[in-house]
């Protein structure tokens, strides 16, 4: 561990003095005690569900209703849906889908999975004991077009107050940016499946 003299120690100790009065300044300029976010995790790399998933954990520990409606990935059995299990009713779990679309090869099957997934995200965004709706891969049925693209964005905005909800999934349709309070955009550096590695139990599942 590299040696810190007396006089480098206090350069660094009002370097971080500076720093707190400019953190403090920008945190007192907030005026917004609560807001009702929606959240868009989307971009080519793994992970948007994944930190779907841990505000939903988030939300739990608090003591916190979530709602979750899976619009894509029916066909997996997930490691994820087992734990959040343990919470009882306080996680409501909703698995729409059938599978991606080049596994069903039926696109009026996949509408009307993506129509009737749509449909259980109302009635959760509508529940007043919910705080967290997480709509796992709703821009995949966005991308291809399965559900109106107008509505989903106005049915998101005009949500009650005071509820957050999470959207994942490739490709975020550019209105749905717009309309969103939070956009992450995960971007793919190194992924071992380009490597042959195939998905894992407790990685990808």
């Amino acid at each position: 561990m590299k040696e810190i003299d007396d006089t480098e120690a206090e350069r660094h100790k009002a370097k971080m003095a500076r720093r707190k009065a400019v953190q403090d300044a920008e945190v007192a300029g907030k005026t917004i005690e609560q807001k009702g976010l929606l959240i868009v995790n989307t971009g080519p790399g793994k992970g948007k569900t994944t930190a779907a998933f841990g505000l939903a954990l988030r939300m739990l520990g608090y003591g916190r209703r979530v709602g979750v409606v899976q619009f894509v990935k029916g066909a997996w059995h997930t490691g994820e849906k087992d734990a959040f299990a343990a919470f009882g009713d306080r996680m409501v779990w909703h698995t729409m889908g059938e599978g991606f679309t080049w596994e069903t090869q039926d696109i009026k099957r996949d509408i009307a999975a993506a129509e009737a997934a749509w449909a259980k995200a109302v009635e959760l965004i509508n529940d007043p004991t919910i705080d967290l709706v997480v709509l796992d891969e709703l821009n995949i049925a966005l991308r291809y077009e399965y559900l109106d693209l107008h509505m989903v964005v106005e049915t998101l905005k005009d949500r009650r107050e005071g509820l957050h909800v999470v959207v994942t999934g490739r490709n975020a349709k550019p209105a749905l940016i717009e309309a969103a309070d939070l956009v992450t955009e995960m971007g793919s550096v190194k992924h071992h499946f380009s490597a042959g590695v195939k998905a894992q139990q407790g990685i990808e599942f």
